[in-house]
């Protein structure tokens, strides 16, 4: 079993307290449905943005148009994006990455 990071781009956050309900009941189905396979349920970003180039310089912006993650475990990529598919955050126009991540300490 791996990690996996849901990195969502894109999306829209809803508008009046019924989309709001709307949105969060999606989403606590969706993390109901895939059980213990969640490691790290995620947040939105804010669009606030700092960046650090290699140089140790730091800017404002950047990001990529990221705009929130979940953290899955599963037994295969192709399994966590099997999970992925379901995600709430589609329904808002959203894409998803799904990257493994490699355990290395």
């Amino acid at each position: 079993m791996s990690d996996y990071v849901l990195l969502y781009q894109g999306g829209g956050m809803p508008e009046t307290e019924e989309e709001q309900k709307r949105v969060m009941d999606a989403w606590t189905a969706w993390f109901s449905s895939i059980g213990s396979a969640v490691k790290d349920q995620g947040n939105p970003f804010s669009g606030q943005v700092k960046t650090i180039a290699a140089d140790g310089a730091i800017s404002d912006g950047g990001g990529g148009g990221a705009t929130g993650y979940t953290v899955l475990t599963a037994g295969s990529l192709d399994e966590a994006t099997t999970l992925a598919k379901d995600c709430p955050v589609l329904q808002g126009g959203a894409s998803i990455m799904v990257f493994e991540t490699l355990e290395v300490m």
